[in-house]
C-alpha cells in the first residue's frame, strides 16, 4: 500500500513539474511573438518616416501581419493542449484512473441495463 501511495505521489509531482515546464514554454513562445510584433510595427512605421512605404499601405501590412499573428497562436495553443491532453491521459491511465470518456461509456452501459431489467421485469410481471 505505500508503494501505491509513493508513486502516485511521484506521479503526481512529475505531472506538475511538466505543467510547470509548458506553462514557461508557452508563456515565452507568446513573449516571442509579442515581441517580434513590436519590431515589425517599428520596422513599418520606420519606412513610412523615410517615405518608402505610404501610411496606408503600412497599415494593412501591420493588420495582415498581426491577423496571422493571432492564427499562429491560436494555432499554437490548439497544438499545446492537445500534447497537455495527451500527456495528462497517460499520467491517468498510470494512476489507473478512468477518463472522463470512459466513466461516460460505463454509465451509458449501466442505463441500457437497468432498461433491460426493467423490461424483463415488467415481462415477468405479466
Amino acid at each position: 500500500m505505500t508503494d501505491q501511495i509513493e508513486f502516485t505521489e511521484e506521479v503526481v509531482e512529475s505531472s506538475n513539474s511538466f505543467l510547470n515546464g509548458l506553462r514557461r514554454v508557452l508563456m515565452a513562445g507568446i513573449g516571442a511573438v509579442a515581441l517580434t510584433q513590436e519590431q515589425i510595427e517599428d520596422f513599418v512605421n520606420k519606412l513610412v518616416e523615410r517615405g518608402e512605404i505610404a501610411d496606408g499601405d503600412a497599415r494593412k501590412l501591420i493588420s495582415d501581419v498581426s491577423e496571422k499573428r493571432k492564427r499562429i497562436l491560436t494555432d499554437q495553443r490548439k497544438k499545446a493542449e492537445g500534447e497537455l491532453d495527451k500527456s495528462i491521459e497517460g499520467i491517468l491511465s498510470r494512476m489507473n484512473i478512468p477518463t472522463k470518456g470512459e466513466i461516460d461509456s460505463l454509465s451509458r452501459k449501466i442505463v441500457d441495463l437497468s432498461d433491460k431489467v426493467d423490461e424483463l421485469t415488467r415481462l415477468n410481471g405479466r
